[in-house]
């Protein structure tokens, strides 16, 4: 679902934070934005609900190289947390090039996980999209936190497929470009 720009000779990818309310996607995209060269990424976007918001913007990876001759642009979204923008979450997934689902290591938000795990296979569906041929990647966020399930645990629940995964701590940026690089060396490979 890449597009490509003949006139900028870039291929224009998309990649989306999908996951519970309040897991860490926002936090995500915040770290890497406050990361990136102001030279190679655009503004921060934000739309803005009553309660939630989207967030969005794009950079140009300078390790990644190029592909015949193209240079890949990154697009990055998350989507609001709350299930009850489901319109939002499935419309942000058109078009979409790789996903990172954040998960919330806290025990008490296991639930929320799976059901927002759920939640992204029925809206890729509604797509014909199959989770299985997109580039994917699973973050284990909030592990500095207490009472948090082992990975093993999380494994069980939310990758028996066994999908790329990763711990992070959001807040401190850990695991976050882990995570980001995983997915994005699985879109570049998708397109070579």
């Amino acid at each position: 679902m890449s597009m490509i720009n003949y006139a900028s000779r870039e291929i224009n990818c998309k990649v989306v934070y999908y996951g519970t309310g309040l897991g860490g996607k926002t936090t995500n995209l915040e770290y890497v934005f406050s990361r990136i060269d102001p030279e190679t990424r655009g503004k921060m976007i934000s739309l803005a609900t009553e309660t939630d918001r989207t967030l969005f913007f794009d950079f140009l990876p300078v390790d990644l190289g190029s592909i015949r001759g193209f240079k890949t642009r990154f697009h990055l979204y998350t989507v609001p947390g709350q299930v009850y923008y489901n319109a939002s979450r499935k419309l942000i997934l058109k078009g979409v090039d790789g996903i990172i689902f954040v998960a919330d290591s806290q025990r008490h938000r296991a639930e929320a996980n799976v059901e927002a795990m759920h939640n992204l296979y029925e809206n890729l569906e509604s797509y014909g999209y199959d989770l299985s041929t997109i580039p994917f990647a699973i973050q284990y966020n909030k592990r500095d936190l207490d009472d948090v399930m082992s990975v093993e645990e999380m494994r069980e629940q939310l990758n028996p497929g066994g999908v790329p995964d990763f711990e992070a701590v959001a807040t401190e940026g850990t695991g976050v470009f882990e995570t980001l690089k995983g997915v994005s060396k699985l879109v570049v490979k998708t397109l070579s």
